[in-house]
């Protein structure tokens, strides 16, 4: 038993929403250009962009910080849960890259045939994806909630964030609190940094609001609904 505040959850199931909600809405997006419009293919592109950094520095942090102190602490009843994360964050990484490549691709031409290909890889890409984060909202996060310090979730949460520049952060914050509970929002706001703190407000809807805006032409996108627990 660890003699520590632990983990608080919660911002991770926000990020989930943020992740199936994004990557779930990608084909349709690919689909809709139209056949050689380039403008609006980097508008799609540079959005995935994000959404890809964001996945990607996210599973990279736990993968460092989250699953080998599981092991360490409790051994063999989570070992099968940590062997399918692993397994499953390596058929992912496999994915995105896959996506990533053909995203580069489409977006100097914006060909059609490519858009189709790459829209086929992004359903891939999110079926994998729905089914690893819903494993792992109902088999590691118990784990983490037990085992995993506050302190050590804060670690892997900054980690997390990557090579993410500053004027990009009230955006990813907005992308996941779009559709999270305004009291679970108000509690991780609260648990940042000052600076940051200070940074996001009122600022990452905004963020979100106009960024949706230029991708799905309305600054709010389908919801999926959130998953999880709230205050």
């Amino acid at each position: 038993m660890v003699d520590e505040p632990l983990a608080d959850v919660r911002d991770m199931y926000m990020a989930h929403t943020m992740f199936r909600r994004e990557i779930g809405l990608a084909p349709a997006l690919v689909r809709d250009v139209a056949d050689g419009d380039v403008e609006r293919a980097a508008i799609v592109a540079d959005h995935f962009k994000v959404v890809d950094n964001s996945l990607h520095h996210h599973h990279v942090a736990e993968d460092i910080h989250l699953w080998p102190r599981l092991t360490e602490r409790a051994g063999a009843q989570v070992a099968p849960v940590v062997k399918a994360m692993e397994d499953q964050h390596t058929t992912i990484g496999a994915l995105l890259d896959e996506a990533r490549s053909r995203m580069e691709a489409w977006r100097d031409t914006a060909d059609a045939t490519e858009g189709e290909l790459l829209a086929t890889s992004l359903s891939r890409l999110h079926a994998h994806l729905v089914e690893h984060l819903a494993l792992e909202e109902d088999l590691a996060l118990p784990l983490i909630e037990k085992h995993i310090t506050a302190a050590e979730w804060g670690r892997m949460i900054a980690d997390g964030a990557g090579d993410v520049t500053p004027d990009q952060i009230p955006l990813i914050f907005g992308m996941m609190a779009y559709e999270a509970d305004p009291r679970t929002v108000r509690d991780i706001i609260a648990q940042m940094p000052p600076e940051v703190a200070a940074m996001i407000g009122d600022l990452a809807p905004k963020s979100y609001a106009a960024h949706a805006e230029l991708v799905y032409c309305t600054p709010t996108p389908a919801r999926i609904g959130a998953r999880g627990p709230v205050a």
